[in-house]
């Protein structure tokens, strides 16, 4: 009998090891580093898009967005953990963007900070379709005053817009957070107009 209940343990134990490394946002709370984070869906832009993120994230202080993002390109939507190293930003630009161009315009956003910031070292790039959205990304390591950064930019349509986002955080705690923020473009759900 012993052996039974033993492998009822074990697989209960690699259950939530399996759970841990797969680490589903959309599923209770998970570890991240040292601490537990619970998601959920947010909405954004007047309902229009949805995405989950950390529960306890809240929007940036005015005075850290100024700091944190010069004027003409600060992000209209900036939510983070409560010292501001962690965030993930939203922001619309009024160019006309469509679904086959996205990895154009991905490639040249990437030109652009390759030549704005030569030191930046560039990881993976791609296109992944997200509930049947292209979602354009790449990700990149920059050096800040202090500290090495860990960006995840990503780019898609929008309202026939670009949107565009990033995660970024400190490149120390980028092992931990990498496949969280990639999870976390996976939930990304824009409402279209017949889905009103």
């Amino acid at each position: 009998m012993g052996k039974m209940a033993d492998e009822k343990i074990l697989d209960l134990i690699n259950a939530v090891e399996k759970r841990e490394a797969q680490k589903d946002i959309t599923n209770g709370p998970i570890k991240i580093g040292d601490r537990y984070y619970e998601f959920e869906e947010k909405d954004f832009f007047y309902e229009k898009l949805k995405m989950y993120i950390p529960k306890d994230y809240k929007d940036m202080p005015e005075a850290a967005r100024k700091l944190k993002y010069p004027s003409e390109n600060r992000p209209e939507i900036i939510k983070c953990n409560e010292d501001g190293s962690i965030a993930f930003t939203l922001n619309i630009i009024d160019s006309p963007l469509d679904e086959e161009r996205v990895g154009e315009l991905k490639d040249g956003m990437k030109m652009i900070i390759k030549k704005t910031n030569p030191a930046n070292v560039f990881y993976e790039d791609g296109i992944i379709e997200v509930d049947s959205k292209n979602i354009g990304f790449f990700e990149f390591k920059s050096y800040a005053i202090d500290d090495a950064l860990y960006t995840l930019m990503f780019f898609l349509e929008f309202e026939e817009k670009t949107l565009m986002g990033t995660f970024s955080c400190r490149y120390s705690d980028y092992e931990e957070w990498r496949e969280v923020a990639f999870q976390v473009l996976k939930t990304i759900k824009v409402i279209r107009k017949e889905q009103e």
